[in-house]
């Protein structure tokens, strides 16, 4: 699945909050993480990405919603207590097995026939569902997953015949099971269960539900379809609602007839039928069987849709989408899936399997995307792309989340993880493999150098918190599964197997991947069933390296010192954790780490630190660095004096892009850990004022963000010599660059224009402001070509920021006018930046009104925490309305995790703290314990560094102005 990072992936979670300048402090926008494994130069950001909000905005750019709605299925993290009582500390080794919650395999379903009809007057759903057992043991009961749905009967056949019914049905609603009681016994040998039932075709957005969408006449048009990931196919049809239970699957759906339905599969037959909803005549549309493939993978959609074909690959692709959309702005996806599609087809050596292909946009999705095996189903903005209306940073996230999805008709589909700990085997593929492919088609992307500002920085972001967790996570049970769907299954996992090829070398790695899906097409794998192929592909030990780095959580800092006598360097590796008080029996892992040693005379890959510390011979120490193009997972501490030299190295230009910015996040996240001051990483910061790369500014701008958001509850004279600095620091660049744009900037250019103009603006550089203000007024008035849409979201802020209630009312006007998804989301990202008590009320009203989806109740909220008024009324509103919020979203718990992180993540003292324990302390919170474990440890984390280093930053600033 495609986290929801839509437009941005930070989360409050992570170390740095990465804000796209629509919603949050200076900050810049990230797409959702898309790394390469197989070179260097990211579905979600990670916010909310939230959907990082949508999670992600342009590689570099950054964003302030919580990374967790799902990206493919980027749902939420949490504390490692998935379970209430196992806790995984650096050395923890759990049994994956013991305890799981799994059905009886009494029988196996090897074959289901589900039929289903829609009401789309009572929003429920008639169906049948007919499946083919081999029963493994004579028994008299059967169970089966379930929720929402009420049996009217189930009855054993054979052909036409009942040979014997159900003598009771019980119902576990703790395990979600139904477990039917025969009248007699069934023999060990093949049987089949007929079961008819009514399900629910709810508005929650997962399992069979409805969506609602404006026709272009300004009635409502309503659609229904799946989401079935990870645990919600129970809801459409009774079902073996486990991965490692594959089957074939025939679907039946019965429609009016001026409705298109869609399946996995191509259509076999329609005929007529009577309906035993309505009585009336309608179609039934049978389609053909299904592969063997695993029920989170069933999708089924019935509505109103237009389409695009196209025949550039071997089987027909087509983009669907409801009226509310144009669908033309579906080429861009269209064209790319087929190019994409051929490509992995080559490099993976297997031919994509269905014939057909179908992507669709889904107006109420709770997702980035979904990769149903050939129905894919999108959110609007991740599918659908206006490329007059949206800007670069757009259009890199839609291309990304296409790849993703497609990436996974292999990694997921085809093979899939035996149970749920082996999610990053999907994950962490598709995010690898969306990389690479973005590199091949848009090689003047650079995708490759943004990788450590996104992909990277989101996986230790969220691996430095004590309630992080293993890349394989133990999961017991079902209601578990939804909090790993987060950076560590796919940014950390595809920073693994990134590792992995670098080691391996990149020929070796993809021999490797080749040999791993030809043996397991069509089944399911253990992650040794990845290691093994490697290793044979390669002839090293893949397991007993890669295996620490999967099994444990966190990761190291490797600290550096310098021995110029012998011209060595001494290294010793302890775990990182952000608050910087890893105790000792949470740091007894010993990870192999890869130095990757540059120098002068290029990169030394052969040095591995396998112990708790080493030393090692360098040519010259004059200049060296470790982890080169940061390809490998640790953070590196150096000495002040080293670092200085670094900056210089820097200048001189014998670092790479991917160094310089690695080098300035892991100098960020050891100021906030505690193994520096944090004057001296505004000091370096200042140091790069000359910095040409936009990667590299996109981290300085993002660890600038970070610390305002740290300081966002001091004094104002320390908040305003932050905002001076940041002035001072971004101006000058941003104005020789300008804002203005031509059909000659490039992709990369465009971002970075788009970039500084919002980090300058929103620090308050007047002629920004001013410039920023009049394009404002001009588009508000009807002047669409006032504002590129590269910088509307910052133009929006600042206006806002800058401005009051005239201006709000204004952008509600423009969200009100505009039928443009990507436009809409933009105005409610921003909403937030007013700070005006009153325009604080309406914005959190308004995240609840009828004119905001329960997808993007996020996007509202999340920008109040640019600002400590926001942050305070978001807690105030959370405990006021919690009854309210939880009832809404308690079907869709990523939602939920998300709104629960936006609302806590970004408090910064010990008080604050303490009500955000208070008030949860009687709450049920399973559901979302692990957002609001990981919410509680950035806001320890934040008011160790403030209590730190609040003396630190109140002199620098003291300093700073007193150089004015």
């Amino acid at each position: 699945m495609s986290l929801l990072r839509s437009l941005s992936v930070c989360s409050s979670s992570q170390e740095i909050q990465r804000h796209h300048f629509s919603g949050g402090p200076l900050t810049s926008s990230i797409p959702r993480a898309t790394t390469s494994v197989l070179s260097i130069s990211s579905h979600t950001p990670q916010s909310i990405a939230l959907a990082t909000p949508s999670l992600k905005l342009s590689r570099a750019s950054i964003s302030l919603a919580p990374s967790g709605i799902r990206y493919c299925s980027y749902r939420r993290q949490n504390m490692c207590r998935l379970t209430g009582d196992t806790e995984h500390f650096g050395g923890a080794k759990p049994d994956p097995t013991e305890g799981r919650v799994l059905l009886p395999t009494n029988v196996i379903p090897r074959h289901y026939d589900v039929t289903l009809e829609p009401d789309f007057e009572k929003y429920t759903f008639e169906g049948k569902v007919v499946i083919d057992f081999d029963v493994q043991e004579e028994s008299q009961s059967i169970s089966l997953h379930t929720i929402d749905i009420k049996i009217h009967s189930a009855n054993i056949k054979s052909g036409d015949t009942v040979v014997t019914t159900s003598s009771a049905i019980s119902y576990d609603e703790s395990t979600q099971v139904s477990k039917i009681q025969l009248k007699d016994a069934v023999p060990k040998g093949k049987t089949q269960l007929e079961i008819k039932y009514t399900g629910q075709l709810n508005d929650s957005m997962v399992g069979f539900y409805r969506s609602t969408y404006k026709k272009p006449d300004g009635s409502e048009g309503i659609l229904a379809t799946t989401q079935m990931e990870a645990n919600d196919c129970r809801r459409a049809f009774p079902c073996f609602d486990e991965p490692s239970h594959k089957a074939i699957f025939t679907v039946t759906l019965i429609a009016d007839k001026h409705l298109t339905c869609l399946s996995n599969m191509d259509v076999a037959s329609e005929a007529e039928v009577q309906s035993q909803i309505s009585g009336t005549t309608k179609k039934a549309v049978k389609f053909n069987p299904t592969p063997l493939m695993s029920t989170y993978l069933v999708a089924f959609i019935i509505g109103e849709l237009n389409y695009i074909e196209t025949k550039k690959f071997r089987v027909p692709i087509r983009v669907y989408a409801p009226a509310s959309s144009d669908i033309e702005h579906g080429r861009f996806s269209l064209e790319l899936a087929a190019r994409t599609l051929e490509y992995y087809e080559k490099i993976f050596d297997a031919e994509f399997p269905l014939p057909k292909m179908d992507m669709v946009a889904i107006p109420d999705f709770a997702a980035g995307a979904m990769e149903n095996w050939g129905l894919i189903t999108y959110r609007v903005v991740d599918l659908m792309l206006d490329e007059k209306a949206s800007g670069a940073a757009v259009k890199e996230r839609v291309a990304e989340v296409v790849q993703h999805e497609l990436a996974h008709q292999w990694f997921g589909n085809l093979v899939t993880m035996d149970w749920w700990e082996g999610l990053w085997l999907n994950e962490g593929f598709a995010t690898l493999m969306s990389w690479l492919s973005c590199n091949h088609f848009y090689p003047e992307w650079k995708v490759w150098e943004s990788y450590v500002t996104d992909n990277l920085q989101s996986a230790l972001g969220l691996d430095s918190l004590r309630s992080s967790h293993p890349i394989e996570v133990p999961v017991k049970r079902a209601s578990e599964v939804d909090q790993i769907f987060d950076a560590i299954s796919y940014s950390k996992g595809s920073c693994v197997l990134r590792m992995i090829s670098t080691y391996l070398g990149e020929d070796a790695f993809l021999e490797g991947v080749r040999r791993y899906i030809k043996k397991h097409a069509y089944g399911n794998t253990q992650t040794d069933d990845l290691w093994a192929a490697l290793e044979d592909a390669s002839g090293k030990p893949v397991r007993e390296i890669m295996s620490i780095w999967t099994k444990n959580v966190g990761f190291p800092v490797v600290h550096v010192t310098e021995n110029t006598a012998d011209s060595s360097i001494h290294v010793q590796q302890n775990r990182f954790l952000r608050t910087g008080d890893a105790n000792p029996e949470e740091d007894k892992v010993l990870y192999p780490v890869f130095l990757g040693l540059r120098t002068k005379d290029g990169v030394d890959g052969s040095l591995t630190l396998t112990e708790r510390e080493g030393v090692y011979k360098v040519p010259d120490l004059d200049f060296y660095k470790l982890n080169a193009d940061h390809t490998n997972i640790y953070r590196t501490s150096y000495s002040p004096e080293r670092l200085t030299k670094l900056g210089q190295a820097a200048k001189e230009g014998q670092l790479t892009v991917p160094d310089r910015a690695g080098m300035i996040a892991d100098a960020g996240a050891l100021a906030m850990a505690g193994y520096q001051k944090t004057s001296g990483i505004l000091n370096l910061l200042k140091g790069f004022d000359t910095e040409e790369a936009f990667v590299v500014w996109s981290e300085i701008i993002a660890r600038l963000a970070t610390v305002q958001s740290a300081w966002v509850f001091e004094d104002n004279a320390v908040k305003d010599a932050l905002e001076a600095f940041v002035r001072e620091l971004v101006s000058p660049k941003a104005h020789q660059l300008g804002w203005a744009f031509s059909d000659q900037d490039g992709h990369i250019e465009q971002q970075f224009k788009a970039m500084l103009f919002g980090a300058a603006g929103s620090a308050g550089d007047e002629a920004i402001v001013a410039a920023a203000k009049e394009m404002f007024s001009k588009y508000a008035a009807g002047d669409k070509s006032a504002i590129h849409p590269n910088i509307r979201g910052s133009v929006f802020s600042i206006a806002l920021k800058y401005g009051g209630k005239a201006e709000y009312d204004a952008l509600l006007d423009i969200f009100h006018g505009s039928k443009n998804t990507d436009e809409r989301n933009t105005v409610l990202r921003c909403m937030g930046r007013a700070k005006e008590p009153e325009l604080i009320r309406r914005t959190l009203d308004f995240a609840f009104s009828s004119d905001v989806k329960s997808q993007d109740i996020y996007l509202p909220i999340s920008g109040l925490r640019a600002h400590a008024e926001g942050v305070d009324a978001l807690f105030k509103w959370l405990t006021e309305k919690w009854s309210t919020i939880h009832k809404r979203l308690s079907d869709n718990t990523s939602i939920l995790g998300s709104v629960v992180t936006i609302c806590t993540s970004s408090f910064t003292k010990a008080e604050q703290l303490e009500k955000m324990e208070a008030f949860f302390k009687d709450i049920d919170t399973t559901s979302f314990d692990q957002s609001l474990a990981q919410s509680k440890d950035a806001v320890r984390s934040k008011i160790s560094w403030v209590e730190r280093d609040r003396d630190d930053v109140a002199n620098w600033a003291s300093q700073k102005r007193a150089n004015l």
